[in-house]
């Protein structure tokens, strides 16, 4: 089958045509046939080497994904041909279970489960036409939403989850969304979908400013030096950079009783500076976002209530792409002339 594979002891990635399939080896095992299987800014992290992956041995990447069932288990609830989205991450088997953090229901902190556990990370991903997954990690999709919508149920998912770190989040609050790619944007369909209006999106990228109007949101778009310039202060900042430096900057913005929410994955080695009596004086909240702990189903409920309105690839600046043209879809990335690189599967 066709894949892209890392490659993780040489830290390279390369375009397959015959990569072995994937079999069905446990009762409860789905085989999906992958449609749409994103790129994430942490693959990028990974490619780079700034982020943990699986070593021993090449694996597709690629965590968020959808597609259709072509083969399952012999104790699988579910059928062939119907509409997944899997979930990347394992929690019901993976975690140790004997932790404090399995043990409260946090698997997300667990060093076994979690993030470590990671399909497509530690375990073959989507970015292959074919991927096997316990059925615990399979979502059955409801007819409203399409595949190519579904390809965005996992970073929708991990917004889901923020957002509900981030509660109360209060209709009339000053909201200020730093970074305009793909999770920005999600943000900011989401921040519209439950009805706030005083929202500021900063990018320094003035054409994903650009993407960011095709939303129709009303927000006010801005770049970061007229936030220097102004000096407003905001309830609410949603950091969707993952630069250290940003969060230095942005957090002289904060209100009194303030929220930073630090969503975007820095690497491990980005630092910031912050004040401490800026934090005690105004009682400011830190708040930090790891992947999506049971919150896939309100992701799926999302996506269905938002629709073409909001979950737009076009209106999103999402770009599809063949596995083959995987080179394109990193470079065109990395030059920041899309929000998002999608590969449509054959």
């Amino acid at each position: 089958m066709e894949a892209v594979v890392f490659d993780g002891a040489q830290m390279t990635v390369t375009y397959h045509q015959n990569f072995p399939m994937p079999k069905i080896v446990n009762d409860d095992d789905v085989m999906v046939k992958v449609a749409y299987s994103g790129v994430c800014g942490t693959d990028v992290h990974v490619i780079q080497g700034e982020f943990p992956a699986l070593k021993t041995r090449p694996l597709p990447l690629g965590h968020e994904f959808c597609g259709v069932v072509a083969e399952v288990g012999e104790k699988s609830i579910f059928k062939k041909g119907q509409k997944v989205a899997v979930d990347p991450n394992w929690y019901d088997i993976a975690p140790c279970n004997l932790c404090d953090s399995c043990r409260k229901g946090s698997y997300h902190y667990c060093l076994v489960a979690g993030i470590n556990s990671t399909v497509g990370l530690f375990r073959d991903g989507g970015w292959a036409q074919y991927c096997v997954v316990p059925q615990s990690q399979v979502y059955l999709l409801p007819e409203e939403i399409t595949l190519e919508q579904a390809g965005l149920c996992e970073p929708y998912s991990c917004v889901a989850h923020g957002f509900d770190r981030a509660s109360p989040l209060k209709v009339g609050e000053k909201i200020l969304v730093v970074g305009a790619g793909i999770i920005g944007n999600l943000w900011v369909t989401t921040l519209h979908l439950h009805g706030h209006r005083e929202v500021t999106v900063s990018e320094m990228n003035k054409s994903r400013l650009e993407t960011v109007n095709k939303l129709k949101t009303g927000y006010r778009l801005v770049t970061p030096d007229i936030l220097e310039k102004e000096k407003a202060e905001y309830d609410v900042i949603i950091d969707c950079t993952g630069v250290g430096k940003v969060m230095e900057i942005n957090f002289n913005y904060m209100k009194p009783g303030g929220k930073y929410v630090v969503f975007g994955c820095c690497p491990p080695t980005h630092q910031a500076s912050l004040n401490p009596f800026d934090i005690y004086n105004k009682e400011l909240t830190v708040i930090g976002v790891k992947i999506n702990p049971f919150s896939f189903p309100n992701a799926i409920g999302w996506i269905k209530a938002m629709g073409d309105r909001y979950v737009n690839y076009e209106s999103l600046g999402v770009k599809t792409y063949e596995l083959s043209e995987y080179q394109q879809a990193l470079d065109d990335l990395k030059k920041g002339s899309i929000s998002k690189a999608v590969f449509k599967i054959q």
